[in-house]
């Protein structure tokens, strides 16, 4: 299997800066491990839409795969209390 590279939208930056160092660190970890398999378990398709979640720790990450130019866009990252507000 090809590996994937990860793009950001613009606004995960913001997304990042409210979340602690510690937390920031492990999910960042979590994105990189989706260049191998974007796919793996414990990745959930969201209904309705083209769009994937992965949990790490009480953060989800929201992201497209976009499989003929093997990129994953990660479109947001936040609280599970507010990740699918505003979406």
């Amino acid at each position: 299997m090809a590996n994937y590279k990860i793009a950001f939208k613009s606004s995960v930056a913001k997304d990042l800066r409210n979340i602690p160092n510690a937390d920031v660190k492990r999910i960042l970890n979590c994105i990189n491990s989706l260049c191998e398999n974007p796919r793996s378990d414990g990745c959930i398709k969201l209904s309705g839409q083209e769009r994937y979640r992965v949990r790490q720790g009480v953060y989800r990450i929201i992201y497209e795969i976009q499989d003929l130019e093997l990129i994953v866009l990660v479109v947001k990252v936040a609280h599970r209390s507010e990740v699918y507000k505003n979406n």
